[in-house]
């Protein structure tokens, strides 16, 4: 399997997210249900700070990635819903940094959508996915 960002001639480099990803050869797809920031017990951790709750609602999404034999460079598209979209903007810092301790250089397929409301009180964002495994 082998996994390639796709970037159409001409246009300006992404910043943290691919354009398109291309997956060739055998694979299995997983798609990730959307991960908010539980830890193991099902209890919302970070509340009210965007940068705890981004970080651990990303490593879950890495925990059930790596439940099915994958790993976080397999992420092949993601969709985060977030309730505050300056807040994400303001803690864009602290996100890069908790997507390069967990994901490292590896960049899905990405949309951002601000949304009115969270299932879960205090949630502020949430990460669906979609991985390309072996």
């Amino acid at each position: 399997m082998q996994i390639d960002p796709i970037q159409p001639t001409g246009w300006a480099k992404p910043k943290g997210y691919s354009n398109g990803v291309l997956v060739t050869g055998s694979t299995r797809t997983l798609h990730v249900a959307g991960q908010i920031a539980w830890d193991a017990e099902a209890k919302l951790v970070g509340q009210g700070e965007f940068p705890v709750q981004f970080t651990q609602a990303l490593r879950n999404v890495v925990a059930v990635v790596e439940a099915a034999g994958g790993k976080a460079d397999q992420l092949v598209s993601m969709t985060v819903y977030v309730t505050d979209k300056q807040a994400y903007l303001a803690a864009l810092p602290g996100v890069g940094e908790a997507w390069r301790s967990i994901i490292g250089r590896h960049y899905p397929a990405m949309a951002l959508v601000e949304v009115a409301d969270l299932l879960e009180d205090g949630a502020m964002v949430e990460i669906a996915a979609v991985a390309a495994l072996p």
